[in-house]
């Protein structure tokens, strides 16, 4: 049994051995192989490394021969191209000198044109010289002729030369203003004829778009009464009615012999409305007494406030001319109770606003601007019985407190000229209230003020030299002079026309214009015996 398991070991061992040698020997083989492999590789890396180096060098070598060629080439036609810029450069030099040449014999033909003129002007200055020689003595020949002439003239004349002299200057003064009168009568007739119609034709489309009713408003209110019986009432025991009516409106309540009316005095339009509204409302309710006087009054005070608001909001709504402070809104109403010369200034205001808005369209300007200061142009009015200024001045601080615009406010102080006028908004304002004043019917003058104003007119014109006679006629609107036909002849009477009208526009404020003519009359005058 030994024996067999010992064989069996045995053969296993050695076929381990030989498995191992059979590995070892593959091993190696395989090693062998891939040396051969890397040899063989070496070898043919070689020989291509040395084939590439064959064609490297060949390759070189042609590029060599090409290049040595190219420059050749090169060499030809560069040396070809500076052969040819050199013969353009040849040429271009040739042609420079023979211009040069050319330009040197102009130069030297000039040159000797220049040495002739200069000869010929050296014997034109030699000539001149012996003429002005010549000259200076016919001058002073001639000095002593004249001072002959103006002794022997002073000795015939009788007068010496600064007497001529005077005289003469008097005839050219006198000349002068005959020649003076007659441009300014062409210039003005000239001036005018274009005016006028440019004038006219703006003007009467403004006035023609704008319409405002005018009624003359006085100071006084008349209540009409249901009975003459009311009267008695009125007036009340021992008349402490009227006497309490009175205190409180601060009104004048006048009971005449007129058939069941009484009548309301007072120079404010405001106070006077009040108490119609309160005398009326107490004949109404009949209970006539201090405390239901106290009492109306207060009430009336209430609705004319009210009826003022909304008068001047609907007058600027009507208008159009934007938003108003309120507070100017108020001031604005109280217009509509204030009167100049009988013209209600509520609707004066608004006609100056259409007319300046009419205005402002044809000329081509701020139509909002112009409407704003003709609205507000009398603003003043509301509060100048309270406030020291004319009311341009007054109007004017009025629209700056209650920001309106820089135009506006100048428009305001410049309307009656107080001021120089900077904007158009401002000449059309002043031109719109004179034209709103100054229309038939606008405004009732008291007897006093008309007889001023013409008498003042007349004393303008005879404070001129050469008058004999003023009449002022035409309500006014127009003065006849007669002048001293033996002091003032026909082309000075245009001056003197010139003249007066301009004093007038300097001294006088008024409405409208006033037509200034001169008469000059020769009469000559002779008794047959």
């Amino acid at each position: 049994m030994i024996i067999p398991v010992l064989l069996q070991a045995e053969t296993s061992r050695v076929a381990i051995t030989a498995v191992a040698y059979l590995f070892i020997a593959l091993a190696i083989g395989f090693l062998c192989g891939a040396a051969i492999v890397w040899i063989l590789r070496r070898v043919n890396d070689r020989k291509l490394m040395e084939t590439a180096q064959q064609k490297a060098e060949r390759i070189i070598k042609e590029a060599s021969t090409e290049s040595d060629s190219i420059k050749k080439d090169a060499e030809i036609q560069a040396h070809k191209e500076a052969k040819l810029k050199l013969d353009e450069v040849e040429k271009e030099v040739k042609s420079r000198r023979q211009e040069a040449d050319r330009f040197e014999s102009k130069v030297r033909k000039r040159e000797e044109q220049l040495e002739r003129r200069n000869d010929n002007l050296q014997k034109r200055l030699d000539k001149i010289e012996e003429k002005e020689k010549g000259v200076q003595i016919m001058e002073s020949q001639l000095k002593d002729k004249i001072n002959q002439q103006s002794v022997e003239l002073e000795r015939i004349a009788k007068m010496s030369q600064e007497e001529g002299k005077s005289l003469l200057l008097r005839k050219l003064d006198e000349e002068l203003k005959a020649e003076y009168s007659k441009k300014i009568r062409d210039y003005e007739n000239h001036l005018k004829d274009e005016s006028d119609l440019k004038a006219k034709k703006i003007l009467s489309l403004a006035i023609q778009r704008c319409a405002i009713d005018h009624t003359a408003e006085s100071t006084i209110s008349v209540v009409q009464l249901p009975s003459d019986d009311m009267k008695g009432r009125i007036i009340g025991r021992e008349g402490r009615n009227i006497r309490s009516f009175e205190t409180i409106t601060g009104c004048e309540v006048i009971i005449d012999d007129t058939p069941e009316a009484v009548i309301i005095s007072s120079f404010d339009p405001v106070r006077r409305e009040i108490a119609r509204i309160a005398l009326e409302r107490l004949v109404l309710d009949g209970r006539i007494h201090p405390g239901r006087i106290e009492e109306m009054v207060e009430k009336a005070r209430h609705m004319v406030e009210k009826s003022i608001k909304e008068a001047g909001q609907e007058a600027i709504n009507e208008v159009g001319v934007g938003d108003v402070h309120p507070e100017l809104v108020k001031l604005f109403g109280r217009l509509k109770y204030r009167t100049s010369y009988g013209q209600s200034i509520l609707n004066h205001s608004k006609e100056v606003a259409y007319l300046c808005g009419n205005l402002a369209s044809e000329l081509g300007t701020n139509v909002m601007l112009a409407k704003r200061a003709g609205l507000f142009h009398d603003i003043g009015k509301a509060v100048d019985h309270k406030v020291e200024g004319t009311h341009a001045k007054i109007g004017a601080e009025l629209a700056k407190k209650y920001n309106e615009p820089p135009v506006v406010i100048h428009a305001i102080e410049a309307h009656h000229a107080e001021v120089e006028q900077r904007y158009v908004e401002a000449i059309l304002c002043q031109v719109a209230d004179g034209i709103s004043a100054s229309r038939p019917g606008a405004r009732a003058e008291t007897l006093e003020n008309y007889v001023k104003r013409l008498t003042k007119l007349e004393e303008i014109a005879n404070s001129f030299d050469g008058i004999q006679k003023t009449f002022a006629i035409q309500a006014g609107r127009e003065i006849r002079i007669m002048v001293q036909p033996k002091e003032i002849d026909d082309e000075l009477t245009d001056k003197l026309a010139w003249d007066i009208a301009k004093r007038i526009e300097q001294e006088m404020d008024y409405p409208g214009q006033i037509k200034v003519t001169v008469i000059r009359e020769m009469r000559a005058t002779a008794l047959a015996k």
